[in-house]
């Protein structure tokens, strides 16, 4: 696949790797979509109220909630991203387990 950069590409997942840092690839690049950020953005304001602090030691112990996953590396999920000169390299390194549409 030649991605150039400047142009918006759709993706959509073929195969799910089975290499750990190739599914991380792909879920990094499917984070990218504003959608997501807008979500990702909403869910953590939200979660730092609910994060419970306590008392540890003489000092106050924050115990932090998980972050929230948006996305689903999972065959047949479809995503748009504006193709960057810095993420060409991360799109080639995953093209054989995405189609373009």
């Amino acid at each position: 696949m030649d991605f150039t950069p400047g142009t918006t590409v759709s993706l959509t997942i073929t195969k799910v790797p089975v290499a750990e840092g190739h599914k991380k690839t792909l879920a990094r690049l499917m984070r990218m979509q504003p959608d997501i950020q807008r979500g990702l953005t909403r869910v953590a304001k939200r979660r730092q109220h609910k994060n419970r602090e306590q008392q540890r030691g003489g000092r106050i112990w924050t115990s932090r909630i998980r972050a929230t996953k948006l996305v689903r590396v999972a065959t047949g999920e479809s995503f748009t991203l504006f193709v960057s000169p810095q993420i060409v390299s991360d799109l080639q390194a995953v093209a054989s387990y995405v189609q373009s549409k």
